[in-house]
């Protein structure tokens, strides 16, 4: 027989304390720590746990006492069952202070380095509608509201076009307005779910990898240009020509209308022929007098707005005096490396993705940029002594790694590259102090930065500048 299950106890009467990781807050039972979501600091209330380890404890509210005196309404009708925006009921300035310590905690408690007085965090001017690219799911297997489900009425539909509920890999809440991305896209997503369900399209079944329809990606800019690229699952000239023809009618606004064939048991598209359907096959992000051209899978910061600010603090820290030759680490499509090229003698661009290269040679082509070079390739394999020796020592090293951070082996070679300052530029935190910790040996930190570039949600990029000591 199985083991049985033992029964997680309902703790009534706790007061939220303070906020942690992912977008949850912090309790404390006997000196055991407890991580609930959807509540915030000030708030009492029961909770039932969820998880019960030996050093914590993970729960979910089920009534409250008390609604803490900083808690906000939440703006979106998805809060709570949608994964993104989970600081929603914390006012704006509440979520700055927590992103700001967040910062501090890390570089304190992992670099464990001597710190300078940090910069107070850079504010987000648009806290809705301020994300320049969606991505949208469709699923025969919509996330059903308690109510539904202790329904005994028969539900009319069963799809969805939206968000994945967190953990929860199959099922999707089916999105009528996201505050993310401003107009048209909710019109464009709406449409497209109601074209599909008036002409009984198949929506993709995540667990048994069928169906038509699989994904929709939505992206804007800055220059008023507008990207839809619809992912099906298979090729049916008939169905996508009726739909995509429908969505170019409805939408003239649309500069750029691509479509992918993906039959892969997973969503990503970065190995997939993406083909143009009307307009042309990219958009451009305007940044200051340069000109960025965005293809279907390009990467360029979510928050284009404040990518700008981003970009200037780093540009800031970099102090560049037109002597100085730069390397660009992780540099996407070169939007740092073409932004700092007019400030530096040579900036040179190392990123994983070919075509992010390719785009980032157009950028610097587009905008007359001269003294740029850009190689694609694995960091650990491209940037060995070897190549250093050939392109230049650098100066100044701007590096912007994924989430991950660096690999060891890349942090080692920018150390016997030697240059007098590196600009450390991270979405995360944690992963950004451990390297630093490992940088220390020969550089301290001089100035720090935090900038939120997500409001509601509990990211937070930072910037870090090294000098050697």
């Amino acid at each position: 027989m199985g083991r049985k299950r033992r029964s997680l106890p309902l703790i009534e009467n706790i007061e939220i304390t303070d906020v942690a990781a992912e977008g949850k807050a912090i309790a404390k039972v006997d000196n055991k720590v407890i991580f609930i979501t959807q509540v915030v600091p000030g708030d009492i209330v029961d909770i039932q746990v969820t998880k019960k380890r030996k050093s914590f404890m993970e729960a979910i509210p089920v009534k409250f006492h008390k609604y803490s005196d900083i808690r906000v309404e939440a703006f979106c009708k998805h809060f709570g069952v949608c994964g993104g925006c989970k600081w929603q009921n914390l006012p704006y300035s509440e979520q700055l202070k927590y992103k700001h310590q967040q910062v501090i905690d890390n570089l304190e408690r992992i670099a464990k380095v001597e710190l300078p007085e940090i910069d107070n965090i850079l504010p987000s001017d648009k806290t809705q509608f301020y994300r320049n690219k969606l991505e949208f799911t469709f699923s025969n297997k919509r996330w059903l509201t308690k109510d539904e489900i202790n329904t005994e009425e028969k539900l009319d539909r069963n799809n969805a076009l939206g968000f994945h509920v967190p953990k929860i890999w199959d099922k999707i809440v089916d999105i009528e307005k996201c505050y993310l991305q401003g107009d048209p896209s909710n019109a464009i997503r709406n449409e497209i779910r109601d074209y599909a369900d008036e002409n009984n399209l198949s929506y993709f079944d995540l667990r048994k990898q069928q169906g038509f329809l699989r994904n929709l990606i939505i992206r804007t800019s800055t220059t008023n240009e507008l990207m839809v690229i619809m992912v099906f699952f298979y090729e049916d000239k008939k169905l996508i020509d009726g739909l995509l023809n429908h969505v170019a009618a409805k939408f003239p606004e649309i500069t750029s209308l691509m479509y992918i064939v993906n039959s892969k048991a997973n969503d990503s598209i970065t190995d997939q022929e993406v083909i143009l359907f009307q307009g042309n096959d990219h958009i451009f992000e305007q940044m200051e007098d340069l000109k960025f051209k965005i293809g279907p899978k390009s990467f360029y910061q979510t928050n284009s707005e404040q990518a700008y600010n981003l970009y200037s603090k780093a540009r800031e820290f970099a102090d560049l005096t037109g002597n100085e030759v730069v390397y660009d680490l992780y540099t996407g499509t070169g939007t740092i490396a073409n932004f700092v090229a007019k400030k530096a003698k040579k900036v040179v661009g190392i990123e994983y993705v070919p075509e992010a290269i390719e785009d980032a040679q157009v950028n610097s082509e587009i905008n007359q940029i001269d003294n740029t070079l850009f190689f694609a390739g694995d960091m650990r394999k491209i940037l060995v002594p070897e190549f250093i020796a050939e392109h230049g020592t650098p100066d100044v090293i701007i590096t912007d790694p994924p989430r991950a951070g660096m690999h060891p082996d890349v942090v080692q070679t920018i150390l016997q590259a030697n240059p007098v300052k590196i600009v450390y530029v991270s979405c995360n935190p944690a992963t950004q102090a451990r390297d630093i910790s490992l940088l220390d040996q020969n550089y301290k930190v001089s100035k720090v930065q935090p900038v939120d570039m997500f409001p509601h949600t509990y990211h937070v990029e930072n910037i870090v500048l090294l000098d050697h000591r």
